[in-house]
């Protein structure tokens, strides 16, 4: 990627992670959304790319708007190095879990558990760790 695009896409994302600690969703989610375009095609070959996704699904969860999280999420999969990350699973499995989509959730929490352990369970709302040791032995 070019140094210029690549500085570029740091700094816009350094600003949404700005806007989202004082819970500005919307205003981070536009400067996530501006630097991934700045990605060069295809998307999908820059770890940038991985993050970034992850960064607006996140967004997303903490604002409420689970259904962009889940495909924002789910979209990142396809991303390198996405598969596996424990982060990116536990928001993918609460985003499903906040839609009802309940075998999915188990799936993802359970990725998020092998990869995290107990601890990324611990940092957020315990009914999440509660449905997951209600569907697999921890």
């Amino acid at each position: 990627m070019p140094n210029a695009a690549d500085q570029q896409i740091k700094d816009l994302c350094a600003r949404g992670d700005h806007h989202a600690a004082k819970r500005e969703f919307n205003r981070a989610l536009s400067l996530y959304w501006e630097a991934f375009d700045l990605l060069p095609e295809p998307r999908t070959k820059w770890n940038a790319g991985t993050w970034i996704l992850t960064v607006i699904g996140d967004a997303n969860f903490l604002a409420g708007d689970f259904v962009a999280g889940r495909d924002n999420l789910t979209t990142a999969m396809h991303y390198p190095d996405a598969i596996g990350n424990p982060f990116i699973h536990l928001r993918l499995g609460q985003c499903q879990f906040e839609l009802g989509e309940r075998d999915r959730a188990a799936d993802e929490l359970t990725r998020a558990y092998m990869g995290g352990g107990m601890n990324i369970l611990l940092e957020d709302d315990p009914k999440y760790l509660e449905f997951l040791e209600s569907r697999i032995k921890l």
